[in-house]
């Protein structure tokens, strides 16, 4: 891994030397923009509008807009004095509960390891905040930017996430077309609880995998080899005006054997409608109509069937 910063970790009075890596990597496949007529590499540059002369980094400063047009400019050792980055220091403010911080504020995560002779108190600081439950927040200084950040455990290494300030965060008052009232049809809710649990399953992000990256490399592969490929765009799914049709539709989609444990057995007596519902759907609108009256008939026996969820065992974070 490449070291990315250098510094220490400070609470109270202790410093704690560390190595600073990325934790994630970008794995998106570059695109570069091409001359169609000759195959060349389009390049940018950096020109001045009102002079029409190219530009060299030496005579570009930077400036803040605070007028249409009008500008107040910085020198880089002006923004530099501004920094804290000269520190090198992750200073924890505070100690809190992991589960107290909405994901909306992660943005991105680094490992941190022992610098230079500063294995103990890297150790003793991991092994306090492991049974202590609390992860640090903590203000940092990266390439110039502040950042608020939660130090925490991932797998027997300090970890560093960088997390927006409270006023970054847009509020949902801003969202347009939320409904002021939540109104749902009882029937309904029932098949998507079900459906939910039917759905229901241990987080394992190994299969979950990047399927347009897997296509393009696909279509790279076949360009390189000289094959001239078309790809059939995916049929367009249609709209299910019947929402008690579709969601009947999904649960038989999902259906477990009825003996497998935790497995809806919508063979029961009353849901012989909802499996009309589901032939319906897949059928024609109009069939999935009237196969969701039979489902909606045989709702309050279906939901007899159905087994209440057992609770699972959620694997805290590391920290606890």
């Amino acid at each position: 891994m490449h070291t990315v910063w250098k510094g220490a970790i400070s609470f109270g009075l202790v410093h704690v030397p560390v190595k600073m890596f990325s934790a994630t990597e970008d794995k998106d496949i570059s695109l570069k923009m091409i001359h169609r007529d000759c195959g060349s590499n389009i390049s940018y540059i950096r020109r001045c509008p009102t002079c029409d002369v190219e530009v060299d980094w030496d005579a570009i400063v930077k400036g803040y807009e605070y007028e249409k047009g009008r500008y107040v400019l910085f020198e880089k050792d002006e923004l530099e004095s501004l920094s804290s980055d000269a520190t090198k220091t992750i200073t924890i403010l505070d100690f809190v509960a992991l589960e107290e911080i909405d994901p909306i504020y992660f943005q991105k995560t680094y490992y941190l390891s022992p610098d230079q002779a500063g294995g103990n108190a890297y150790n003793l600081l991991m092994e306090a905040m492991r049974q202590s439950g609390r992860i640090g927040i903590a203000k940092v200084s990266i390439r110039s930017k502040s950042s608020l950040a939660a130090i925490r455990i991932i797998d027997d290494c300090l970890a560093m996430e960088t997390i927006f300030y409270p006023d970054e965060i847009r509020s949902v008052d801003q969202v347009p077309g939320l409904p002021e009232t939540v109104n749902v049809n009882e029937k309904e809710l029932m098949m998507a609880r079900m459906l939910i649990e039917q759905l229901s399953t241990p987080f394992e992000p190994a299969k979950y995998t990047d399927d347009y990256r897997e296509r393009l490399m696909d279509l790279i592969q076949h360009k390189i080899a000289g094959e001239d490929v078309r790809v059939a765009p995916e049929q367009q799914r249609t709209n299910v005006l019947d929402l008690m049709a579709a969601l009947q539709a999904s649960l038989e989609a999902v259906k477990l054997p009825p003996n497998t444990p935790g497995g809806l057995d919508t063979n029961a007596a009353g849901a012989g409608g909802g499996a009309a519902g589901a032939g319906g759907a897949a059928g024609g609108a109009a069939a999935g109509a009237s196969g969701a009256s039979g489902a909606a008939e045989g709702a309050s026996e279906v939901v007899a069937k159905v087994k209440a969820p057992r609770a699972r065992k959620t694997k805290k974070d590391t920290v606890s």
